[in-house]
């Protein structure tokens, strides 16, 4: 594992606020010169720290308003269950991240559709694609936070 320093953290916290800021405006912000800034986010890009830049984009704006929690129970726990599991979900673009957990419950997914009748759509899909035991869905009436910032 690689060592970040307090350095490291100022420019990981500005990127996870702005990643589209420019070169010149973080490394003011970090007291750093531009090379010595850039060379720091190149490092942390080849070790793995800094795994992407992206967009964040206004779900109620590309009219997908609804949030939904999926609780789901595998049918079964072997490898050629848990690979089907995993390629579908994967290749379904409104699931947004899959979790194996632990307690009653084998794993939670998170889902954004534009209403019921998409939801329905892609539980259909789902069950048709594997073979669950059960699923429980939930829906989010409001979302008091949601942040992809990590706490450095």
């Amino acid at each position: 594992m690689e060592t970040i320093d307090d350095t490291d953290r100022k420019i990981l916290n500005a990127l996870q606020s702005d990643c589209a800021q420019s070169l010149d405006a973080l490394s003011d912000h970090v007291n750093l010169s531009r090379n010595a800034c850039w060379k720091r986010i190149k490092t942390m890009e080849a070790n793995g720290v800094i795994t992407a830049r992206v967009a964040l984009l206004d779900p109620d704006k590309l009219d997908l308003k609804l949030l939904v929690f999926l609780l789901i129970k595998a049918a079964r726990h072997d490898a050629q269950w848990l690979d089907q599991f995993a390629k579908a979900t994967k290749t379904m673009p409104e699931i947004l991240s899959v979790h194996r957990m632990s307690g009653d419950l084998d794993y939670m997914l998170r889902a954004r559709v534009k209403d019921m009748s998409d939801y329905d759509l892609l539980y259909r899909r789902l069950i048709e694609r594997v073979d669950l035991a059960d699923v429980s869905a939930s829906f989010v009436m409001e979302t008091i936070k949601d942040t992809n910032t990590l706490p450095l």
